[in-house]
C-alpha cells in the first residue's frame, strides 16, 4: 500500500496520480481562494489546493490539524484523531 511518505517525495503531477488512484476522496471546502479537496491515503488525511481562477493545483500537502481550517472539516465529518 503507498502511504504519504511514498506520495510526498512525488513531483506534483505523480501526486495527483497516485491519490486519484489509491486514495479516498472524503470532502471539498473552499477555503479563500482555494477549493481544498481532503482525501483519506491509508489512515493519512490529505489535502489538495486547488485555485479554481488559475484552473490548477498549487499544493499537496499533509492535513495540518492544527490549522484553523479543521473547524471547516469538523462542521461536517468527524475525523478520526
Amino acid at each position: 500500500m503507498i502511504t504519504w511518505t511514498d506520495v510526498k517525495k512525488f513531483p506534483l503531477e505523480e501526486r495527483v496520480q497516485a491519490l486519484y488512484e489509491h486514495a479516498t476522496f472524503v470532502m471539498a471546502i473552499r477555503y479563500y481562494r482555494y477549493k481544498v479537496n481532503l482525501f483519506l491515503l491509508g489512515d493519512e488525511y490529505v489535502e489538495v489546493f486547488v485555485n479554481h481562477k488559475r484552473a490548477n493545483i498549487d499544493k499537496i500537502d499533509l492535513l495540518d490539524r492544527s490549522h484553523s481550517r479543521m473547524k471547516f472539516y469538523s462542521d461536517q465529518i468527524k475525523l478520526s484523531l
